[in-house]
């Protein structure tokens, strides 16, 4: 079945302004604005919110009154989200440094280089991606089709933007009740351990007692998730919630049972210990094997974008061409590579004291951060920038540049910093190459010029690549990373696997056994070991509300069917749907950057001081006022769409 030409929100034929000073410089502040107060909220909770949502909204709203095109509004919220993105590689990877002991404190040059570098290199490999993942490729891009939504309910005050800006304000106005920054009444998900009881099994002639148990966790009560989950649809959803199920009731309470010597300490800290520790790694397992089973499936469109690209090597961009497909040309993206290329055998070699050792990570960084870069623009096509496992792809690398570290001998501090330093540059680039495509995407939709926001996203790199450890040293300063206040999940388990493996501490079985259960989803057809393997990585709270939206997502569809909707309506009430999730996610993630920003201004500013103790004195947060976001949701995305139809029926 042929797919319908594509016809972008803005005609091809149109000139309208779209790389401008205003747009970038906007673009710019957003970038640094946006990474510093995700760098708190990533060491704090263990997951960024993604800027592309609060980026679109700014930019409408700042550019409007200099009668700013929506092209340039597209411009400014790309390289604004650069700094979500650049600076969920920094911290999932930099803070390692200081767990792991190679630092005393976060290091300005070094933590520029990294993000400077990875930032870079991720930009130019999605350069090369562009068509392959953005055009030919049939993904759904959910959170992208959410942000052209959002601009283009944008334009003219349609019947959408209130749809999409009253849903901002619920979201917006639920995550203040929920976030421990805000007024803090409603816990975000509640839990309990369950224990199995005794079991006695005779072993080896001898009776062994048993037990174990299973933590239960509700969704999390986040109206973002939950709108990912509509957006992406119930199929993605289950196969996402299979993989938590996997792992947290299944792997984690096998366990227990098999573990006879923690029967003592059997609770919900223990169960949260395993899946860190032990799930996670395995899950990192399954991940390496389907990252490249991913890969191999794209092969014929890979190959034949490399050789494409190549054979546009030296000759000039065809004038006359299209404007929505002319990107930067080959030649120049090259000359990138290679100059990039260098900068990290310098960092390299700084940090290994071994000249063999840089060259050897360099083509290893080089080849692995091009690889998980098309697996991390792949995965934002299936799930969102939000839901992107850029960690789990920096642990694969990771273990791999630790195993090379240990067989030419390099096990000291200086081989620990080197692996680190690989995980971080292709931390950087998997993270800036999964923002880029959906910003690309949403561009593909809106009508923009690829090379124009590829030099926007450039530009925003180096902007942000420059300003944002500053936050990181000063966050550090004041928290110190490690501690409660900013755990940093991520960097302590990146610090873990590096000393581990490298100081020849690590449990290989884990990652072994983890490849094997890849290569039996494989082999039995399962429909995407990447996204199961995600499931069992990601917290069971997240993943059962995304899960949740797509059961929402399934009962819009079944009263669509009972109503016997033609084609016209069914698009109708889905668009309502996405329009209403649309808002959730951008007013969720909007208002968490702004109590961010409200927590790293209350100890410089007595005014901020006084209103954050105010909204922070509530009472103990609870999980039953979290329970009414459910019959909410239900009602927003379920029978609001079907008024909506029903409406375009009485006419």
């Amino acid at each position: 079945m042929d797919k319908k030409p594509h016809v972008p929100y803005v005609p091809v034929s149109s000139d309208m302004a779209e790389l401008t000073f205003k747009a970038v410089f906007l673009g710019v502040i957003m970038a640094v604005v946006l990474g510093a107060a995700n760098a708190y909220l990533g060491m704090k909770a263990g997951l960024t919110v993604a800027a592309t949502f609060p980026a679109a909204v700014v930019a409408m709203a700042a550019l409007r009154p200099f009668r700013g095109t929506i092209l340039e509004e597209n411009i400014a919220r790309t390289t604004a989200s650069v700094g979500e993105a650049l600076v969920a590689g920094a911290i999932f990877t930099i803070p390692a440094f200081v767990i792991a002991g190679a630092w005393e404190d976060i290091r300005y040059w070094e933590s520029t280089a990294i993000m400077l570098i990875g930032g870079t290199l991720g930009v130019f490999f999605i350069i090369i991606l562009r068509r392959t993942l953005v055009v030919e490729a049939d993904l759904p891009f959910p959170e992208s089709v959410a942000a052209a939504e959002i601009v283009k309910a944008g334009q003219g005050g349609s019947t959408g933007a209130s749809l999409v800006f009253g849903a901002m304000g619920l979201a917006g106005l639920w995550e203040i009740f929920k976030n421990s920054n805000g007024i803090q009444f409603i816990s975000d998900s509640a839990s309990r351990f369950v224990s199995f009881g005794r079991s006695t099994i005779e072993f080896a002639n001898e009776k062994i007692s048993y037990s174990g148990g299973m933590h239960l966790a509700t969704p999390a009560a986040s109206p973002a998730l939950m709108g990912v989950g509509f957006i992406v649809g119930m199929r993605v959803c289950a196969i996402l919630f299979a993989g938590a199920l996997l792992g947290w009731l299944v792997l984690v309470p096998l366990a227990m049972f098999l573990n006879p010597a923690w029967n003592v300490a059997l609770d919900s800290a223990l169960a949260t210990e395993i899946w860190l520790l032990q799930i996670r790694p395995l899950a990192v397992g399954t991940m390496i094997v389907a990252a490249f089973y991913t890969l191999y499936n794209l092969r014929t469109s890979l190959i034949t974008a490399i050789r494409n690209a190549v054979k546009n090597i030296g000759t000039a961009a065809d004038e006359t061409a299209d404007r929505t497909e002319i990107d930067i040309d080959f030649k120049k993206t090259a000359i990138g590579v290679g100059i990039a290329s260098i900068g990290t055998f310098l960092l390299y070699n700084y940090f290994a004291q071994a000249i063999a050792g840089a060259l050897l990570l360099t083509v290893v960084m080089v080849i692995l951060g091009f690889l998980f870069a098309a697996v991390a623009g792949y995965l934002v096509g299936l799930i969102g920038s939000s839901n992107n496992p850029i960690s789990g792809l920096t642990l694969s690398a990771l273990l791999i540049s630790a195993l090379l570290m240990v067989a030419i001998g390099l096990t000291d501090v200086h081989g620990v910093a080197a692996v680190l330093g690989v995980a971080g540059v292709v931390c950087c680039a998997a993270g800036i190459a999964g923002d880029m495509m959906q910003d690309l995407k949403v561009g593909h939709l809106l009508g923009g010029s690829p090379w124009k926001m590829e030099v926007g996203e450039l530009i925003g790199v180096v902007f942000a690549a420059f300003v944002l450890a500053f936050p990181l040293m000063a966050l550090h300063e004041v928290y110190g990373i490690g501690s409660a206040e900013l755990p940093a999940p991520q960097a302590g388990l990146m610090a873990l696997m590096a000393t581990g493996i490298v100081g020849g501490d690590m449990a290989w079985p884990l990652v072994i056994v983890g490849m094997f259960l890849a290569v039996m989803l494989i082999l039995i057809g399962a429909p995407s070991p990447m996204l199961i393997a995600v499931g069992m990585y990601l917290p069971f709270e997240s993943t059962s509300a995304i899960f949740v939206g797509g059961l929402i997502k399934a009962i819009l569809g079944w009263r669509l069917r009972q109503q016997n909707a033609g084609d016209e309506e069914r698009v109708k009430a889905e668009n309502t749907g996405t329009l209403l999730s649309s808002g959730f996610i951008a007013g969720e993630s909007l208002m968490a950057v702004v109590l961010a920003f409200l927590v790293l201004g209350a100890d410089r500013l007595p005014a901020l001081a006084s209103l954050h103790n105010s909204m922070t004195s509530a009472a103990s947060p609870s999980y039953w006022p979290g329970l009414l976001i459910y019959p909410i949701l239900l009602y927003m995305l379920v029978w609001l769409p079907l008024q909506k139809m029903s409406e375009g029926r009485s006419t």
